[in-house]
């Protein structure tokens, strides 16, 4: 059984008071989430969907655009998040059927996931433990030290070639993902990416190039990127 987990809440910040939610703000005249639940049904290989909310009055906002989606039958389960994002997804896992056995982890903020990357994880879990998108950091790197601020300071360069940004969906042999995650709560750890709790076990991860844009709304700016990006699909699917 393949499952879902739909991460939508995130306080969403860094919008700065653009949108009431970002996870609902219309693409398009679609609702952010309506992207990513329709790219998975497209892809056709999820058997169930897990939304993580941040409290009733979102969850019911959130149920609200979903009917205009037809979930093919497919099961959707709510659970409330936690206060950080690592919070929200041991929910989401803890609320997982027995027979669970593979789970995607997804942020609704990166509406553009394209079904073709998300086969491309499918195909590569089916002989690893562990998948992820990312693109190669492109960007000169820099780490600051630990002490001091910005003027006079010192920075190391980083070997660009080794660098990747990491992306969402994150796919997970579940028994993998879940024992990563019990380990980090019974050893107090902080992480921000769930690739990084399935390091603290000593499992090893398979990264997918992604070759579509797959942006994560974060700040006001993201939308009119995103918008665009948008407009130029839909220019090139009429072409």
């Amino acid at each position: 059984m393949i499952a879902v987990i739909l991460l939508a809440a995130g306080s969403g910040q860094r919008m700065k008071g653009t949108v009431t939610d970002k996870i609902l703000a219309p693409l398009h005249g679609i609702p952010a989430i309506n992207y990513s639940v329709q790219a998975f049904l497209d892809a056709k290989f999820v058997d169930r969907f897990t939304i993580v909310y941040r409290d009733a009055e979102q969850q019911s906002a959130l149920a609200y655009p979903l009917r205009e989606i037809n979930l093919q039958d497919k099961p959707v389960e709510w659970v409330q998040g936690g206060s950080e994002r690592q919070d929200s997804v041991r929910h989401g896992l803890l609320s997982q059927t027995p027979d669970c056995r593979t789970v995607f982890i997804h942020d609704c903020a990166r509406p553009l996931i394209s079904v073709r990357a998300l086969q491309s994880l499918y195909e590569v879990l089916q002989s690893s433990d562990a998948a992820v998108l990312a693109k190669p950091v492109t960007d000169t790197i820099k780490r600051l030290p630990e002490t001091g601020g910005l003027k006079d300071t010192t920075a190391e360069d980083l070997d660009r070639s080794r660098l990747w940004a990491m992306e969402t969906p994150q796919a997970f042999r579940y028994q993998s993902i879940m024992a990563a995650y019990d380990h980090i709560y019974a050893e107090g750890l902080k992480v921000t990416d769930d690739t990084a709790a399935l390091a603290k076990i000593g499992k090893s991860i398979t990264i997918v190039p992604d070759p579509d844009p797959n942006p994560k709304l974060t700040t006001p700016e993201d939308l009119e990127y995103i918008e665009w990006l948008l407009h130029k699909q839909t220019s090139q699917a009429r072409a």
